[in-house]
């Protein structure tokens, strides 16, 4: 009878921390692939020239420890510009800025391709997809005062 006692106190310790184990909370993933910034205002006048429009950009940043696809992701403004990348790789820690005009894409700079300005001077709001439409993030400002935004 003390054999089947001591059995079942252990039985029910090694159950208890086995339930411990599993309903402890996940380990959150470290990083993510997020707005950064929004330089909404380009300097100077508004003339549309390749230098203005392309001073006005989006930035995403990938604080992952892991390259990351974003075939098929999403930059739209409130108006539904939208720019969608096509077959790039953000690598891990790295930042890829969206011009708004026109230009050869590299890793590090991508163009909208617009000949217009894309994000307003006063207020807007950046929505970042994924490639299966999930929302995954959103960055908003409404000011003059300054011609850029950090996310």
């Amino acid at each position: 009878m003390h054999y089947t006692r001591t059995t079942a106190a252990a039985l029910a310790v090694c159950g208890a921390a086995a339930l411990a184990l599993t309903t402890a909370p996940a380990q959150a993933a470290t990083g993510s692939v997020h707005l950064y910034k929004i330089y909404y205002n380009s300097p100077g006048t508004d003339t549309r020239s390749a230098s203005s429009l392309n001073a006005e950009y989006v930035q995403i940043k990938n604080t992952t420890t892991k390259s990351v696809s974003l075939r098929g992701w999403s930059v739209t403004d409130a108006s539904a510009h939208k720019y969608t990348f096509a077959a790039f790789t953000l690598g891990a820690g790295k930042t890829v800025t969206i011009h708004t005009g026109k230009g050869t894409n590299t890793a590090a700079n991508r163009y909208w391709g617009s000949g217009n300005y894309i994000w307003n001077n006063d207020k807007d709001t950046a929505t970042f997809k994924n490639s299966a439409g999930a929302k995954a993030g959103a960055c908003s400002y409404n000011s003059t005062k300054a011609s850029y935004k950090m996310c």
